[in-house]
Order: structure tokens, then sequence, then C-alpha cells
């Protein structure tokens, strides 16, 4: 009998304490971001729950080594012309061998400059000029169109962002007022 409820609590148990840590780190995260989100928004046009999703997911919730040691929330790899500062680690590249090999990544001084040169990146990339044509509250289109321009390889890339924008209620921060103009 002991065992029996021990096997049913501690399932349970162990779901609700994970459930509640992804809580905290989306609540934080927002927090923290949410602002600048909206500041890049209305400085370029791209919809705050579309770089607050993209945020999210490319460095979970903040956690990931890439932001914590680079800065960089979006996973924006290097490119040739990339002149900054830089940092390596394994992502997606293989050689003609198949072995994973270390991707160059944008590192940043401050999670500022990961946000900027976020907006940046889209603007000044070709693969993402169409995305500009959308209304910044049309985050549905948004995301296909960065799925479709090929920011990331997952297929599932808009849906992940999507999903995220309406269980969060980021498409919230897409109108809220410009926060420099206070």
């Amino acid at each position: 009998m002991k065992w029996t409820l021990a096997l049913v609590v501690v399932p349970l148990f162990l779901s609700f304490n994970f459930s509640n840590e992804l809580d905290l780190k989306v609540v934080s995260y927002i927090d923290k971001y949410g602002e600048l989100a909206v500041a890049e928004m209305y400085r370029t046009g791209i919809p705050a729950s579309i770089t607050l999703a993209q945020g999210m997911h490319e460095s979970s919730y903040g956690s990931s080594r890439l932001s914590t040691e680079a800065n960089n929330h979006f996973g924006i790899k290097c490119k040739s012309y990339w002149e900054g500062p830089t940092f390596y680690h394994k992502d997606d590249d293989y050689d003609t061998k198949g072995r994973l090999l270390e991707s160059c990544f944008r590192a940043y001084n401050d999670d500022i400059e990961s946000y900027i040169d976020h907006s940046h990146f889209l603007q000044n990339s070709s693969n993402y000029k169409n995305l500009f044509d959308f209304s910044h509250l049309d985050y549905l289109s948004w995301a296909h169109g960065l799925q479709k321009s090929g920011y990331a390889t997952d297929k599932q890339y808009a849906i992940k962002l999507i999903k995220k924008i309406e269980d969060f209620k980021l498409y919230e921060f897409d109108h809220k007022s410009n926060p420099i103009n206070k």
C-alpha cells in the first residue's frame, strides 16, 4: 500500500515542481525583457510577441549556455560578415564525415545588445525583408514567415513560437505603448 501511494504521489509532485519551475522561468524572462521587446517593436516594427517568443525559445528562457555566457538570446550565428565577439559551441553544423562541429555564434556585452542585433539581423537580411510587410499585430504571419525564410531548421518552428505567444499571452505586448515615450 505504501509503495502504491508513493508511485502515485511522487510523479504528481515531480510534475508539479516542473510546471512551477517553468512558470517561474517564463515570468522572470517576460519581466526582464518584455519592455525591451516592446521598445524594439516601436523602433523596428518587429512584433514584441515574436521577439519574446524567439528569445524564450532560443535561449531556454535565458538559461542556455549561449545566453548566459555570450548574452545571445536568439541563436544568431556569426555569418561571414560578423566582426564582433564570437562564442563557439556545438549546435547543428556537421563536417563531411557527419561529425558535429562547434558553430560560431555572435557574442554580446549584454542582453540589450542581443535584442538590438536581433532586430538589425532581421531588418538587414534579404531573407527577412518580406516580413516587414506584415503588421506588428500579425504574429501568425511573422512566425510562419520566419520559418519559411529559414530562421531555424526546425520544421515546427512557427508552431512552437505561436504556442508560446498564445500560451503566455505574449500578443498583449504587441498592443502596449512605447516605454521610451513614458
